[in-house]
């Protein structure tokens, strides 16, 4: 099969991703394989390409934003079955025998392992997954491309969302608004719960307002107009975590949702660190992903997505490195079969 693999890390500007011919996998006993329709680009996919995160295998066919058609079933599998559309995110697999698994916070997991990051990902013409992870998807009404980002964005915003522990009627904080963020603002919404936005981009600006934020504008150039009971910091930019902790409400929460970050500095622990809590977004769980599909046709979500051919994809990446995609998305059209 064809697959883009990544052996040396480098900035995505210098084409660091190959297409060669690779062996096509094939299923396990508890596996399925999945002939890739499509498959999103993430921000992970270039902190893994250009060091910001170690190579944990190479060579490694990165992503994790997966929607394919399965061909090949195990003979343990019967979740799903050949014809089946399933999609295929950033939690591979864990131990199940842990502490943590036992607790149902596999994304704890010492043994836990990553698409694209552990194993081999989707930027590939076909890809295998254990079955108990995979998602289905036949259930889900929209497309492919659409449904390509919600399988990382939109499952880590819903995850980010719950750690904040927000409930109706309280004030959230977005600081940044990319499509993670765009995804909790639409899940908030639903839920009678006011979103407040900082963000410098002007048409970021715009699109927090159309998509129903309380209010909209640059808190670093306009004063947020309340205290917040929660706020979700997606920039991996420390230098914001203490304005931002300063912005909420003792007894707040901080979560934290990039997966590196620039140095940390809190200044004033009495003034803006103490009541407080900062937690992290670290890796998905498997309840969140099932959840969050569950909801999304109820969400009505338009990610917005930027489509490249196959062979584009190092084009694609330099785009969502540079912030010049005409939509919040891209994702790599793989097979149209």
């Amino acid at each position: 099969m064809k697959a883009w693999i990544l052996e040396k890390q480098a900035r995505v500007e210098e084409r660091p991703l190959k297409l060669v011919e690779v062996p096509t996998p094939h299923a396990r006993d508890d596996e399925v394989r999945l002939r890739v329709l499509v498959c999103g680009v993430c921000r992970t996919d270039i902190h893994i390409a250009e060091g910001d995160l170690p190579l944990r295998k190479s060579p490694i066919i990165l992503g994790h934003e997966i929607v394919g058609v399965v061909d090949e079933v195990g003979e343990k599998v019967k979740r799903f079955r050949v014809g089946d559309r399933a999609g295929v995110y950033w939690l591979h697999s864990a131990c199940g025998q842990c502490k943590y698994c036992l607790s149902q916070r596999e994304n704890y997991c010492p043994q836990i392992q990553c698409t694209g990051w552990d194993v081999d990902g989707g930027f590939a013409e076909y890809v295998t997954a254990p079955a108990a992870y995979a998602l289905p998807l036949n259930a889900i009404r929209m497309s492919p491309a659409e449904i390509a980002p919600l399988l990382c964005p939109g499952i880590a915003g819903y995850a980010a969302f719950k750690l904040a522990e927000v409930q109706e009627g309280d004030k959230l904080g977005l600081y940044g608004f990319g499509p993670t963020a765009y995804t909790v603002l639409k899940v908030a919404r639903r839920l009678g719960i006011e979103v407040y936005v900082s963000t410098r981009s002007r048409k970021n600006i715009e699109a927090a307002r159309r998509g129903g934020a309380r209010w909209a504008a640059d808190a670093a150039q306009e004063e947020m107009p309340c205290k917040l009971d929660a706020a979700i910091l997606f920039p991996p930019a420390g230098n914001l975590v203490e304005p931002t902790l300063a912005q909420l409400q003792r007894g707040g929460v901080l979560v934290m949702a990039p997966v590196s970050a620039s140095p940390i500095r809190i200044e004033s622990y009495s003034e803006n660190l103490w009541g407080r809590d900062i937690r992290t977004l670290y890796n998905l769980k498997q309840s969140d992903a099932e959840e969050f599909i569950e909801i999304v046709d109820r969400l009505e979500l338009e990610m917005g997505v930027s489509l490249f051919p196959f062979a584009e994809l190092p084009e694609a990446l330099i785009q969502a490195r540079q912030g010049r995609l005409e939509q919040p998305n891209a994702v790599i059209a793989v097979s149209d079969r």
